[in-house]
């Protein structure tokens, strides 16, 4: 388990890839730029969220996709895909086949539930099941179970001039591993029971735990609790793989006008940061913003950081193309190396 002061491994960024509904194409041709110039600085993964009906990505596979044929070495992951909208068969065939063109380089992060706003558009997701379908974790283990190349088909051989295979094609070996699940803590222990990675966000609750979410200190000790229950219950134990995700804002070299915004946005932001929030008592962390030496000293306190040694930052929402490149600048040049991490080459994917 990494303790205070270990070096940070990995170093990712979250995007939503906001668009203009007018002119969908130039959102997501920056959110592709914004890829291509984190590969340049040296981070290992970018990862997209997935918003349906709304103008965020919502073929998050696709973007991944082009992003692979435009990029050599970064790792292109999802936050998350609610698998509530998809046919696990036909997702794993879509996944493995990004898989193959990226050259083993894409982590599926996934969830299940009911789909937010389910009622507005259900008959037209599934006009006939739609009153029968299951957004339980059966379809995480569905997708799983696929991607692992398990058979799918009673048939398989030469028909004619085609030949079929029973498994999910193509098959990618190792994707299954690199599946990960986001969620508080029955979550993080049945991720761990499955052997698949784990992702911690800027929200958790205290919903089984021994904390009250009075405390300020309570959302990185109830982190960090996940983590460790995620970790008691994986193969892997220690080893097993868990990414934080805080909205993190560097203001190194930002204007004046930026940290001005960044500022504002983030003051908007903290009252839902106090206290629990709902039944479950849900807990939101305040947005970080500040110079990296500022940035890095909180990190080392925070007791969910101390559990990983990998993180994928969250870009706001509402932000513009410059200020995105000016946060993933300050990033890669100044808060990583606060945290010991070092970029990585494009051409080798060595430390450079």
């Amino acid at each position: 388990m990494p303790r205070q002061g270990d070096p940070l491994r990995r170093l990712g960024f979250l995007t939503i890839g906001l668009f203009d509904a007018d002119n969908p194409a130039a959102g997501h041709e920056q959110t592709l730029r914004t890829i291509e110039r984190a590969e340049d600085l040296g981070f290992d993964s970018a990862w997209l969220r997935c918003r349906h009906m709304q103008y965020g990505i919502s073929s998050p596979v696709a973007v991944m996709a082009a992003a692979s044929q435009r990029t050599s070495r970064i790792e292109l992951g999802t936050a998350v895909i609610p698998l509530g909208l998809e046919n696990p068969l036909r997702l794993a065939e879509d996944l493995a086949t990004v898989d193959v063109l990226s050259g083993g380089r894409i982590n599926p992060g996934v969830s299940v539930g009911t789909p937010m706003h389910y009622d507005d558009f259900k008959e037209h997701l599934y006009p006939d099941t739609h009153d029968v379908e299951d957004f339980s974790k059966k379809r995480v283990e569905r997708l799983l179970y696929c991607l692992r190349g398990e058979p799918v088909s009673d048939f398989s051989g030469t028909q004619g001039f085609e030949t079929f295979s029973r498994r999910v094609e193509p098959h990618s070996p190792g994707l299954a591993d690199r599946v990960w699940y986001g969620g508080m803590r029955s979550s993080a222990i049945w991720a761990g029971r499955q052997g698949i990675n784990f992702l911690s966000s800027s929200i958790v609750t205290i919903e089984g735990t021994d904390r009250t979410g009075t405390d300020p200190a309570d959302f990185g000790i109830v982190q960090a609790g996940d983590i460790d229950a995620f970790r008691a219950h994986h193969p892997l134990g220690e080893r097993a793989r868990a990414s934080q995700g805080l909205v993190l804002i560097p203001t190194d070299s930002a204007t004046d006008d930026q940290k001005r915004r960044y500022a504002e946005f983030a003051a908007a932001r903290l009252p839902r940061t106090k206290g629990p929030v709902g039944p479950r008592g849900m807990l939101i962390s305040p947005d970080l913003v500040g110079p990296s030496d500022e940035l890095a000293e909180q990190l080392w306190a925070h007791p969910g950081f101390h559990r990983v040694d990998e993180i994928a930052v969250a870009l706001p929402f509402t932000f513009g193309e410059d200020d995105y490149t000016q946060i993933i600048t300050d990033l890669a040049e100044h808060l990583g190396p606060a945290l010991g991490w070092s970029p990585r080459s494009s051409a080798t994917g060595d430390t450079a």
